[in-house]
Parts: structure tokens; C-alpha cells; sequence
């Protein structure tokens, strides 16, 4: 499945940063991760930090799939609001999957520090406002929900966003303390380096194409004719695991992009601040760490790839006047637009754990706009579980909830 259209902003900015060569010798490890992207990264570097033997495949090459086309806002904030989450799993499991995404972003950061990363990871506060009056209770029932859990918001007024950040045209909005961005395309090239450094094994273009199940190991059988036996494998493989897990868990969305012309000036004025809204689809602003302003939205339906990527000019025009709504008095000069796809689950949560049909294996699929954040909180379930310890988080993100 192609995840991405052809140009996404961050594989042109950075290029080939680092090439890896495809398996052709048969291997053994304790852990095989599958999956090059952020989520395959960071299982990678858990596993190495825990000392165990561990191999990275991935069947393009590195972070060429969602990690490329991502737009890397990270947010505690998950798809499905905290007040509506909680009627459906409870108060208890709604706050702990929030605070998990709000702890994952300053352990992202450590993990930035530790590898020095010059990803551009920077911690940023939140705005998330009211497209249509509409919405305003809703937002404001979700205010008191995030204040109950404990989290650090201020409500803003409509006119109180005019002044602050030249935003028109909004109904009041959730201030959060909490937030980042980050280049993942940079950041995965990174993690991996610095774990190849510490023993981790890294090929791409290698293909997983059958798993013979033993009692303690898995022998996994690849395209290249070689063959890995590996005591877990960890399944790092985003969207595409649709079609590999037979029930229907996820939805696949597209989404779009846009990236400005390198703008300073309009860079400093947000530099310090992700903005997103309740419209359905959402749309969303930050910048980059060269100095542009991404806006992205238009969400729909995935169909295929080809069909997603002839959309991209509509979906450019359309988000530029999103733009022009919301920030008058800014000019944007387009640069680079693009499409990628994500999985959209009922409750907005992810797939972290074990499925009855692949034993001795585990999944990490971070779903929907905190697909980062999930996978940092996949490592540290996985951590556990590798050592045979319970995981709070484990009856949320299990298969079969």
C-alpha cells in the first residue's frame, strides 16, 4: 500500500540521509522490528536501551512511508475529546490515555536530547478553537474536563486570540501549556543511527512475506530469500496492518498538506504555538524549523493512492483559503503540498499489543493525529511486556476492546 503522494515536505528538505543495504543472510535476534518509521524507531531504541539483540526490517526504505508525510504535531490532545472519551471507556482509562500522550511528548524530547537530535523538536503550546459557534459548548465542556484531569489550559476568548495571534473569525478556544513539533523523517534517520552505534541491525527494501509460528520464536521468512528467527517480533507497520489482521479495526483516511515558501517573519510570529479547530475535518497550523508555516486538513476517505494524490492542487487551494480566513492579515506562498494516509479508530485510540493470530508478537499502531505520541507510550508498553510485566495502558489499547 502507498502511504504517501510523491513529494512530501520532509523527504524533499532532507534528502537520502542515510542508506541501508537489504538482508540476504539468514539472522537470529531476540527482537525483529518491522517497520522503519518513527514507530519502528523508537520500539528499535527501546529494545536496544533493555540490551536486547534486535533487527530493524522494513520493506522500503528508511521513514519512506507515513514518517515522511506526517506533519508531526505533537499533541496530548487525541482525536476523540477527553469529556467524550471518558463516556466511552470511563473517566479513569480517558485521563490515563491523555496524560500518557502529554508524558510521551516530553519523553520524545529526552529521546531528542539523548541522540542529539537536530530534528527541530521544540515544545509549543496548544490552541485549539471553535470553528462555528456551534461548538462552543461542546469546547467549553471539554475545557472543564481537561481542568478536572489536571492539565494546564486557559480559555481565550474570541477576541482574546484576535490579539494574541491575529487569528479571525473563531468562537474562543482551550489554550494548552502542552505541545511540540518535530521533524520525524529526520528524527527516525537519527534514533536509528545512534542505535546502529549501540549493536542495532538495520536493513530496508527487505520484505516480511511469511511468519512460520514456533512455541518460543518466529521464523520470518523475506523477500530477499533470507531468513530471521526472532524470540518476538514487533509489529511496527501503521496502516498497512489492515491488511494484515483479518477482523476491520481501522478506517484509512486521506489527508493533506501544504508548506509555505521559507518565511521569517511569519515563522516568529508562530513559532511557539500549534494551532488546530473543531471543524470536521479539523484543520491545523504550525511551523517548520526552517522557517515556513504547514496547513493541513481536508480529510476524507481513502480510496486509493492515485485518486488521494490527484486531489492534492484541489485540497492545496482549498486549504490556503482556510488560511486566508482564519489569518488575513498574512500573506502564504505555497511550496510544497502533498497527501498522506492515516487510520482513524472509534475511540481515537490505538492498537498496542498482542493479536490471538500472531503469537509471540507484539503491535504497536499508533492511530489518528497522535500517532507519535502512541507509539512513544508503545515503547514503554512494549518494555514491559518484553519482561514480563502488566502494562495499566494494556486494557485500552488491546484488540477485541
Amino acid at each position: 500500500m502507498n502511504l504517501k503522494s510523491n513529494e512530501p515536505f520532509w523527504l524533499m528538505k532532507n534528502g537520502i540521509i542515510t542508506s541501508y543495504n537489504s538482508l540476504h543472510e539468514d539472522k537470529t535476534c531476540d527482537v525483529l522490528v518491522v517497520g522503519g518509521g518513527i514507530t519502528g524507531s523508537l520500539a528499535a531504541f527501546q529494545s536496544i536501551k533493555d540490551g536486547y539483540s534486535t533487527l530493524l526490517i522494513d520493506k522500503r526504505e528508511i521513514a519512506n512511508g507515513s514518517s515522511s508525510a506526517t506533519t508531526s504535531m505533537l499533541q496530548y490532545e487525541i482525536d476523540t475529546p477527553l469529556h467524550k472519551l471518558t463516556g466511552m471507556i470511563g473517566e479513569k482509562g480517558a485521563a490515563a490515555s491523555y496524560h500518557a500522550c502529554s508524558e510521551a511528548i516530553d519523553q520524545l524530547g529526552r529521546i531528542a536530547v539523548e541522540v542529539k537530535s537536530k530534528a527541530g523538536f521544540k515544545k509549543k503550546k496548544s490552541l485549539y478553537f471553535a470553528a462555528f459557534k456551534k461548538d462552543v459548548p461542546g469546547l467549553e465542556k471539554e475545557f472543564q474536563a481537561r481542568k478536572k484531569a489536571g492539565f494546564d489550559v486557559k480559555w481565550l476568548t474570541e477576541k482574546q486570540i484576535a490579539s494574541r495571534y491575529g487569528i479571525q473569525k473563531t468562537f474562543g478556544g482551550i489554550l494548552s501549556a502542552q505541545g511540540a513539533s518535530a521533524d520525524a523523517f529526520r528524527l527516525v534517520h537519527e534514533i536509528l543511527d545512534f542505535c546502529a552505534k549501540k549493536g542495532l541491525e538495520v536493513y530496508d527494501k527487505t520484505e516480511l512475506t511469511q511468519v512460520v509460528h514456533k512455541k518460543r520464536s518466529n521464523e520470518v521468512i523475506l523477500s530477499t530469500g533470507a531468513k530471521i528467527k526472532a524470540k518476538k517480533v514487533v509489529y511496527c507497520v501503521g496502516y498497512e496492518s489492515a491488511v494484515m489482521i483479518p477482523e476491520k479495526f481501522v478506517d484509512l483516511i486521506s489527508t493533506y498538506a501544504v508548506a509555505s515558501e521559507v518565511s521569517p517573519e511569519l515563522s516568529r510570529k508562530y513559532k511557539d504555538i500549534l494551532i488546530w479547530n473543531t471543524a470536521d475535518p479539523y484543520l491545523y497550523m504550525r511551523t517548520t524549523d526552517d522557517g515556513r508555516m504547514l496547513v493541513g486538513g481536508e480529510d476524507e476517505e481513502f480510496r486509493d493512492p492515485q485518486k488521494r494524490d490527484a486531489l492534492v492542487g484541489k485540497k492545496e487551494i482549498k486549504l490556503l483559503k482556510a488560511f486566508g480566513k482564519y489569518i488575513p492579515s498574512e500573506r502564504f506562498y505555497p511550496d510544497f503540498g502533498w497527501a498522506g494516509t492515516f487510520g482513524e479508530t472509534q475511540d481515537g485510540l490505538p492498537y498496542i499489543g498482542t493479536h490471538k493470530k500472531f503469537p509471540n508478537s507484539y503491535f504497536v499502531l499508533g492511530f489518528g493525529g497522535n500517532g507519535i505520541t502512541f507509539s512513544v507510550t508503545g515503547m514503554s508498553m512494549m518494555s514491559d511486556w518484553l519482561k514480563g510485566k502488566e502494562h495499566p495502558l494494556s486494557q485500552w489499547f488491546r484488540f477485541g476492546r
